[in-house]
């Protein structure tokens, strides 16, 4: 696509997307508990997101090595009935493979879908986790990312149970359309994640452009997580959330990835004032953080501060200080399937083969599609 399609909306973004068919008392002499939690919530956390990360060349170099993917299978969900289909996330359970995705059905708005796959190559569509509900806050939006997945490189992949149930945050909303602002976090919950019966949501978002510690970068609109249970709490915190939000207060939209941490998973806090990942015009987003060794990687997507929309990352030793790796996309359009966008990853390392999933965008609609390490033959 043509450089002066940088555009000032990410609705306008998707709306092009769209038409290739496409949330006990402390003593008396204290101050009384409830202002203290007031005080507390009215700001984020302090921390100091500004220090220089000291990744250094060669692991940056390291990093790209073990992750790149440059052979393209091909497209692995199509389109649903001419429905587009979005954003991957993948987990395993009993060594079957599953995927949660959306479905923009019927041009009217986000659906939450349940594939799973013998092999990570081959996927059969399950069914609805999360249907339209017709009312509330996230009436007619439900854009589904898996939470407490295993994040180790190369690790197992389970869905990590926490107080007896399995989590997957969405980015929710009331309008119709395609991801008409604002768009909030929500949260829900099943018993079974292998099975396509209908999540239980909570009743109200876990986190919104409109609460008092939402940072500047993302009063308007609030996009993708990435949801790890840290269980060194390198943050102080068990649970750490990266997500993109956007602010169009200044007339811009452009999207940023920032921090929010938990004790419990239902209540939050912003990690510091500023994002970690800003490249100060277009997109990022859409983030997924695993570990590989001692450092932690940062999947992302890219799009307008470069020429189309294309995968990329960024690495860190401490979750806090990321350095962004500027050399060759991971994922970016070259087949005609994928020719518009590729973005918006999901990546795995199975069996020494590195799994990039992405969102395609080109002559088949919008579909999922599959990157990998070594060429496999589509016909295995």
């Amino acid at each position: 696509m043509e450089k002066n399609l940088l555009i000032n909306s990410r609705r306008n973004f998707l709306g092009s997307l769209a038409s290739l068919g496409l949330i006990s008392a402390l003593p008396s002499f204290k101050i009384p508990s409830s202002t203290l939690f007031a005080a507390e919530n009215d700001s984020p956390i302090e921390a100091d997101l500004s220090t220089p990360s000291d990744v250094t060349d060669d692991e940056m170099k390291a990093i790209y090595e073990e992750i790149k993917t440059p052979y393209k299978y091909g497209i692995v969900l199509p389109q649903e009935d001419g429905d587009p289909v979005d954003s991957p996330n993948i987990f395993r359970v009993n060594d079957v493979w599953y995927m949660i995705y959306l479905r923009f059905l019927r041009g009217t708005g986000y659906i939450a879908r349940l594939a799973k796959s013998p092999d990570l190559l081959h996927w059969t569509s399950c069914g609805t986790v999360a249907p339209f509900r017709e009312k509330g806050w996230d009436a007619w939006q439900c854009s589904p990312s898996a939470a407490l997945v295993d994040h180790e490189w190369g690790g197992g992949y389970e869905i990590h149970p926490y107080d007896g149930k399995y989590w997957f945050t969405y980015i929710g909303g009331a309008g119709k359309g395609y991801e008409p602002d604002p768009l909030k976090i929500g949260l829900a919950y099943t018993s079974d994640p292998t099975s396509a019966k209908e999540w239980t949501r909570l009743a109200d978002p876990i986190m919104t452009p409109e609460d008092p510690d939402a940072r500047d970068f993302e009063k308007t609109t609030m996009y993708k997580t990435s949801v790890i249970w840290d269980r060194d709490e390198t943050l102080g915190y068990p649970f750490v959330c990266f997500y993109n939000g956007k602010s169009t207060a200044t007339g811009s939209s452009i999207e940023r990835i920032g921090i929010a941490v938990s004790r419990d998973m239902k209540n939050w806090k912003r990690y510091g004032t500023q994002p970690v990942i800003d490249n100060h015009s277009g997109i990022s987003g859409d983030p997924q953080v695993v570990k590989i060794g001692d450092l932690w990687v940062m999947f992302y997507f890219g799009a307008f501060w470069k020429p189309n929309a294309f995968e990329t990352f960024a690495v860190s030793r401490d979750l806090k200080s990321w350095r962004k790796w500027e050399g060759p996309h991971l994922v970016e359009p070259s087949e005609p399937f994928d020719q518009t966008f590729a973005h918006k990853p999901w990546v795995v390392k199975h069996n020494g083969v590195v799994y990039h999933f992405y969102n395609a965008v080109g002559t088949e609609g919008r579909c999922i599609a599959l990157a990998t390490s070594k060429k496999i033959n589509p016909s295995d």
